[in-house]
């Protein structure tokens, strides 16, 4: 496992904010020579802590200036009926992310379309089609101050 010390950690902050910033800037930034700094971002890829790197859209210009959160409760509580929703979700390009987690719902979806009207026909026509789905709570996005996903 690699070690994230103090210069790994601010490497991992530079490439956060800007996945595009070059190996020379970078450098600069940490305070390393080009090629330890090199390295070190090679070894933090090749160590599987730095998955990827991913460009950040603007929804609205892309035509999905609509944004929900929805928790989905399941009726029935089995390996089966999540296999089942969660083969659903990953087939439904308004879904951009998917998560099981804890409480009273085992679902929490972040959906993305053009409008109320798209969402609608998410809502009914998708989701609500898919079997063992037991409950459906939406919560429209008015404004994100802050949004830190990449």
């Amino acid at each position: 496992m690699t070690k994230i010390d103090a210069i790994n950690h601010r490497i991992l902050q530079e490439l956060s904010r800007d996945g595009r910033i070059s190996n020379l800037v970078l450098a600069d930034r940490i305070g390393l020579s080009p090629s330890a700094c090199l390295r070190r971002v090679q070894e933090l890829e090749r160590a599987g802590v730095i998955t990827g790197y991913r460009a950040v859209l603007n929804p609205a210009r892309m035509g999905t200036g609509f944004l929900a959160y929805v928790t989905v409760g399941l009726s029935q509580h089995t390996k089966t009926a999540q296999e089942v929703f969660e083969r659903a979700m990953a087939h439904a390009p308004e879904v951009r992310e998917c998560h099981n987690v804890t409480g009273a719902i085992e679902y929490l979806l972040r959906v993305e379309t053009a409008d109320l009207a798209a969402y609608k026909h998410f809502h009914t026509d998708v989701l609500g089609m898919v079997p063992g789905v037991g409950t459906i709570s939406t919560m429209v996005v008015m404004g994100s101050p802050k949004d830190a996903r990449a």
